[in-house]
């Protein structure tokens, strides 16, 4: 056997590549890879294992334990939803606690947009519950939402009707509504309030901060729009807001409004207002306005019709006003009721030529018959023996050109010319502020003062509200002021049977007399400011009277804009008096007077 050469030997390191070879080497056969051990590859694919559940155990570990109340709160907050508890809006009653304006649960209804599955049949559905046209519906039901309102403010029993549909995704949360029970008693005092429930007009305007309260909060926990049962349930109760108790007599306001309106519509008037005030409180037992509104549904009236013209309009009082001017005359010693005067036809002052209201021949009246007979010229005499300023003081004292205290919204104050002002006062403002013209005031403010009469001389703060009640129902009145004296009670006393003059047969307003009570008033008619033309146009007739005038308990005014068919006082707003003072005196219990007038001299 030869041995082979060392060219044949078997390279251990394997082929070699030839040397200077430009081609590129290439394995002579497959490159074999040792395998490892089967325990190796166990002890791998274990440790990988482990690996990966070291891994998931760990991120269970940070789930359940590190994060594990976070991502459980998360989870809940997901599913919490907090719905508000709403307060009940305070109510308002009249003297005697009848409602005037309340508030009531209610319900509004609400869907889930994404869990309708047929919003037309929905729609069609809730349609004749609800009252609201099927296409409005199926709008609310296809909005790209979660939440969405198909009515609003239902009563609990429709809410019923709804419900018992069982619809998937029609839902309604708590709210409440306004309800005036009566319709439009009293509107024009109490006002009214918007769709979200907040004061717009009036006392609901006025008081509406007071009156609202405070809501609460539920917090349940929900899936798909129903609460979990046994879930966990926070809460904080609602605080009502206060209530307010009014002066007013539902009887009287409702006769009062009732009257007004009628005669405004028969005299074809623009409108009317009338005050029944009680002199020994200020109280205000009736305040009417015509037109009026409903405030259920106040939307639908013009805003004029909606405010309390009682307050915030303005007129000039004419005759009504020659009150104060006797008043002061008498208190300050310029003549008492018998003192003579010749009234011309004419009289001039300032470069003026005055009048009465009708021409007449010359008369001789007693100051008692200037009263009686409302002579213009009369009153301009009798007021110069005091003189412009004394006069001015007095109208002051009065309240003319001031708030009246009650601080309704909107009041107008009136105006009184200044007569430090130079552009304000002329050489005529005097004379005919006198017999009522060149000044104005609103409805209150005129009733005032025939009241400060009627309560020997002192003047009341005309009064609205009664008193409060809080939330747990704790009544609580207002105080009565003391008044203030503007004259003494003797003068007081005598402008009053000055006042029997003028419902006498003797006086303008004889028709205002009512069976078994002595009556005192006085008759008026003015020029009407028109704001549209900024001049006069019109007139405003009045009559403003007590009742029984040796001792009144109540006094009322009436005053009608822009009649048609006349325009004395005593035809067109005497009626209205009439017919409401013999009620309201009945009404309250008013004992029938015991006396008999006094015959005050009218012509000497």
């Amino acid at each position: 056997m030869s041995t082979p050469t060392s060219q044949q030997r078997p390279n251990p390191q394997g082929p070699q590549r030839p040397q200077n070879s430009k081609q590129p080497y290439v394995p002579a056969g497959p490159v074999m890879v040792p395998l490892e051990s089967p325990r190796k590859r166990i002890r791998f694919v274990t440790l990988i294992f482990l690996v990966v559940i070291s891994l998931y155990m760990a991120r269970l570990v940070e789930i359940q334990i590190v994060r594990g109340p976070e991502l459980a709160a998360t989870a809940q907050n997901s599913r919490l939803q907090t719905l508000t508890l709403p307060a009940l809006r305070g109510n308002f009653t009249d003297s005697e606690g009848v409602p005037i304006a309340t508030t009531v649960m209610a319900r509004n209804v609400t869907v889930d947009p994404k869990l309708i599955t047929d919003p037309a049949g929905t729609a069609a559905a809730l349609s004749p519950i609800l009252g609201i046209p099927v296409e409005t519906i199926i709008a609310s039901l296809t909005v790209d939402s979660r939440f969405s309102y198909v009515a609003k403010r239902i009563t609990p029993d429709t809410w019923k009707l709804v419900s018992e549909l069982g619809i998937p995704g029609v839902f309604s949360e708590p709210t409440t509504n306004r309800v005036y029970p009566n319709g439009n008693l009293a509107a024009s005092v109490v006002g009214y309030v918007g769709a979200e429930g907040t004061g717009l007009g009036g006392l609901e305007f006025g008081f509406n901060d007071q009156l609202m309260g405070q809501d609460g909060k539920l917090t349940v926990e929900r899936v798909n729009g129903r609460e979990i049962p046994a879930s966990e349930r926070q809460s904080i109760d609602p605080v009502n807001g206060l209530s307010v108790r009014l002066t007013l007599d539902s009887n009287l306001q409702a006769m009062l409004e009732k009257s007004l309106g009628d005669q405004v519509i028969a005299t074809g008037a623009e409108g009317g207002v009338a005050v029944i005030m009680e002199p020994g409180t200020g109280n205000i037992l009736a305040m009417a306005t015509y037109p009026t509104f409903d405030p259920n549904n106040p939307f639908a009236t013009d805003d004029k019709s909606k405010r309390n013209t009682a307050v915030t309009d303005v007129f000039e009082p004419g005759s009504t006003s020659k009150v104060m001017t006797m008043a002061s005359v008498i208190e300050e010693g310029g003549a008492n009721a018998g003192t003579q005067y010749t009234v011309e036809n004419r009289i001039s002052r300032g470069g003026t030529s005055f009048k009465d209201y009708v021409d007449h021949p010359t008369l001789r009246l007693t100051l008692a018959g200037v009263l009686a007979k409302s002579s213009n010229i009369g009153t301009i005499m009798a007021s110069e023996s005091i003189g412009e300023k004394k006069l001015y003081e007095y109208l002051q004292k009065f309240g003319i050109g001031q708030s009246t205290g009650m601080n309704f919204p909107g009041e107008s104050g009136g105006k009184l010319p200044d007569i430090n002002n130079e552009n304000e006062w002329s050489d005529t403002t005097f004379p005919t502020l006198a017999f009522g013209q060149g000044l104005s005031v609103n409805a209150v403010q005129t009733t005032s003062v025939f009241a400060t009469i009627a309560n020997d001389g002192v003047r009341m703060l005309p009064r609205l509200i009664a008193g409060y009640s809080n939330t747990e129902g704790v009544y609580e009145p207002t105080m009565i002021d003391e008044g203030v004296r503007v004259v003494s009670p003797e003068t007081a006393k005598t402008v009053r049977e000055m006042l029997e003059g003028v419902v006498s047969e003797d006086g303008t307003a004889k028709n205002m007399q009512i069976p078994g009570y002595r009556v005192g008033g006085k008759t008026g008619t003015a020029n009407r400011y028109d704001e549209a033309t900024g001049g006069y146009s019109g007139y405003t007739s009045s009559f403003i009277g007590m009742a029984p005038a040796e001792k009144p308990a109540l006094v009322m005014s009436v005053s009608i804009h822009n009649p048609k068919t006349s325009t004395y006082g005593s035809v067109v707003a005497g009626p209205v008096f009439k017919k409401v003072m013999t009620y309201a005196l009945a009404h309250k219990k008013v004992p029938p007077s015991t006396t008999k007038p006094p015959k005050l001299p009218v012509e000497w």
